[in-house]
């Protein structure tokens, strides 16, 4: 089976770190980044994985060789301009003939690959993201009113919203949708397909998920490593 992991960001809002090392080499506990994700999709199944890169890309190529190491096949996919997040796959068509999961290169996620993948397979669908539930608290009372009269109060609720979890899984079919050598991102792909009427399926992740994309988040991910990943190299 084969994995894409979208790894050429250019890590703006974790500065000062990625200014000397990419954002997907930067280290979580005993490892990067990179190489948990690796091995995750190693433990399910996923032998055939491709890293599109664009910045500090000969970083990354030398750090993982051929995947061999990792025990993986690993090929490196360099965009020459900036293609957004979905663009970068465009490159690499020709190698993903069969269903294939894409990731961002700043995701770590306890996610059963495997269940992922099978249930995506079987959907009547090109394309199937993956999206968590975010519980936000809200600070103000929410007022409620008809005309000048007020008709209810409710206290500080919370905002409850799906986001999208950066797990995607696609079809070979799906690169009819995209054009060549341009910038194209993963929501102008979503949006054509539902403008088209092509449908797009959804799969909850309710697993552990954390986007290191900030600073905050990467410090998070180092206090958490060892509870989550460490333990899970060790079963």
């Amino acid at each position: 089976m084969k994995a894409v992991i979208l790894a050429g960001g250019l890590g703006v809002r974790l500065k000062p770190f990625t200014q000397v090392i990419p954002k997907p080499l930067l280290p979580i506990g005993e490892k990067s980044v990179l190489e948990i994700q690796i091995d995750r999709l190693r433990q399910f199944g996923f032998k055939d994985i491709f890293l599109a890169t664009n910045y500090k890309s000969d970083y990354i190529e030398r750090f993982f060789g051929d995947g061999s190491e990792f025990g993986v096949n690993l090929s490196v996919s360099k965009e020459e301009t900036p293609l957004g997040t979905a663009g970068p796959l465009a490159l690499l068509k020709e190698r993903l003939d069969t269903p294939f999961i894409v990731m961002n290169g700043d995701i770590l996620s306890l996610v059963d690959f495997r269940k992922l993948y099978d249930f995506s397979v079987r959907q009547d669908s090109l394309l199937t993201l993956t999206i968590k539930k975010e519980i936000m608290p809200f600070d103000f009372g929410n007022i409620f009113f008809d005309g000048e009269l007020v008709t209810g109060i409710e206290e500080k609720p919370d905002i409850v919203m799906y986001i999208l979890a950066g797990i995607y899984v696609m079809k070979p079919e799906i690169f009819r949708f995209f054009p060549e050598n341009e910038f194209f991102g993963m929501d102008m792909l979503i949006k054509n397909m539902l403008a088209e009427k092509d449908p797009v399926s959804k799969y909850e992740l309710k697993d552990y998920w954390l986007d290191i994309g900030r600073i905050d988040d990467y410090y998070t991910a180092q206090e958490e490593y060892n509870k989550h990943f460490n333990a899970d190299d060790q079963q």
